[in-house]
């Protein structure tokens, strides 16, 4: 990549940036794009020939959220149990390590309750419901092999994400906040 196409990248990763701080500050309703040129420090006119607008912007983010959603859970290798901490530590790293990462929790989550979004971004939101679903029938297989405690398995796939969620919203509106040990978390689901 060339210098010109690395300061473009830089400029798009500002934006970005920018603009995930505020709509996870301000909502996205009352995110103007002005705000978002103002926080990136630079003009409408730059922006807009990056993100021809504020919807397009959120609807990237959204994009970028949806696709980190979209994990396979089948390690033929492991064990139910093993599967769900290394999960938890592998998104307990990304977040202490990226605050980009825990924000975008915080966004994913408050675009679930906004009506107003169009029908394809509403579908990639869906990936959070679709990985809570992807966890049951491994849920269920820990609870065969005695590693997972009994209970319904949907509801502690859900007590299982939402922690994750709760955490990582947490250190991305707190990033001095320590992260927990994942081991914590797998207890929840632990026999």
């Amino acid at each position: 990549m060339n210098s010109r196409q690395q300061q473009k990248e830089q400029r798009r990763q500002l934006i970005l940036q920018a603009a995930l701080d505020l709509f996870i500050r301000k909502g996205y309703g009352e995110t103007k794009i002005a705000d978002i040129a103002k926080a990136a420090n630079m003009s409408m006119g730059l922006l807009f020939h990056y993100f021809e607008s504020k919807e397009k912007l959120y609807e990237t983010l959204i994009r970028i959220g949806s696709e980190k959603l979209k994990m396979e859970l089948h390690f033929e290798t492991s064990s139910p149990l093993t599967i769900f901490q290394l999960i938890a530590e592998d998104i307990f790293q990304t977040i202490s390590a990226n605050p980009f990462a825990a924000k975008m929790f915080v966004l994913m989550e408050n675009a679930q309750h906004l009506d107003t979004l169009p029908s394809d971004i509403r579908v990639m939101l869906d990936e959070a419901d679709k990985l809570i679903a992807k966890s049951v029938s491994l849920i269920e297989e820990g609870q065969r092999l005695n590693e997972i405690k009994d209970g319904n398995p949907q509801a502690l796939s859900i007590a299982f994400w939402n922690s994750l969620q709760g955490i990582a919203q947490h250190i991305a509106l707190h990033p001095n906040a320590p992260c927990p040990d994942a081991k914590w978390i797998i207890d929840i689901i632990r026999r």
